[in-house]
């Protein structure tokens, strides 16, 4: 068993395509071919079935695959221990982050992070907060940006919060409501709703606050995007509930104080299992307690 058919495993199993997955690991689709038949021979058993439609794992590859993921972090972990301990940074930071940060600025801290640390490769994944931190935990992603309502608090994982906020409602320019200095749920209650889907992390901050209020509302229109959530409410399709500190990046709608709106808390988390010297240089970078602060690193060294 080889590192190299490991990370085509991997491959396969996250584009569910040999051709995709060949472009991805800079081989001839043969090749891959070639070493995963290789490694299902060594371990007697098929990791995919494959069809003219499409390639899925196996009950063997699923059970395969968490192993080969941490044989590879592993290896990935032991090459930049080795190059911290003579003073460089390297490897590879997965950053997972909703699509509503505020707390931070996030491009212009991955510019300062590359500008330190020119080595390490970063990768970005969007999704919904409950999604990010099952996959920090699984060690998919190394550190993830989550916001989640003041009631709930990350399980499973290291957390430094980063900031607390509260909705506002958002309108289009022309609604009744834009006028307004404030309202509260009572009034809101009465609107049509674009909101996040139900059960994600978005979409409980504001189904908490109407229902502790002994409120109901109509949700018509359920998006996982802010900024389509936004062109929606622009449009005069519906109301919306965002931060406040988020809302100010939107064009084409109107702000509008709640008196009793709910509170939203920013995150940062990370595994529990340990942290690599990427991601020590990252904490380290925003200024958290207990990151590492790696010596200055420029292209050249």
């Amino acid at each position: 068993m080889e590192l190299h058919q490991l990370r085509y495993v991997l491959a396969v199993a996250e584009t569910s395509s040999f051709t995709r997955a060949a472009e991805r690991c800079l081989v001839v689709q043969s090749a891959l071919s070639h070493q995963i038949a290789r490694l299902e021979r060594e371990l007697g058993a098929r990791l995919f079935e494959r069809t003219s439609r499409r390639v899925r794992l196996t009950p063997a590859g699923a059970a395969f695959l968490p192993a080969a993921r941490q044989c590879l972090d592993a290896a990935e972990r032991a090459a930049a221990e080795v190059a911290a301990a003579v003073g460089e940074v390297r490897g590879r930071l997965r950053v997972g982050l909703i699509p509503t940060v505020a707390a931070v600025d996030i491009p212009a801290t991955l510019r300062a992070f590359r500008q330190r640390y020119p080595y390490v490769r970063v990768g970005l994944r969007v999704g919904g907060s409950d999604a990010l931190v099952e996959q920090v935990r699984q060690g998919v992603i190394d550190v993830a940006f989550l916001g989640l309502p003041e009631t709930v608090q990350p399980k499973g994982v290291d957390v430094h919060e980063l900031a607390r906020d509260r909705l506002v409602a958002v309108v289009a320019p022309d609604h009744p409501l834009a006028e307004e200095p404030a309202v509260d749920l009572d009034r809101l209650a009465a609107e049509v709703f674009v909101d996040f889907p139900v059960g994600s992390a978005g979409r409980a901050q504001t189904d908490q606050a109407f229902s502790a209020a002994g409120l109901a509302r109509d949700v018509a229109f359920e998006v996982t995007a802010a900024d389509l959530m936004a062109d929606l409410v622009a449009a005069g399709l519906g109301v919306a509930m965002l931060p406040s500190a988020y809302v100010p990046r939107l064009n084409g709608v109107t702000t509008i104080a709640v008196a009793d709106a709910p509170a939203r808390v920013e995150h940062l988390v990370w595994s529990r299992l340990g942290r690599t010297p990427a991601v020590n240089a990252f904490l380290a970078v925003l200024k958290i307690p207990g990151g590492a602060h790696p010596e200055r690193q420029r292209p050249g060294r």
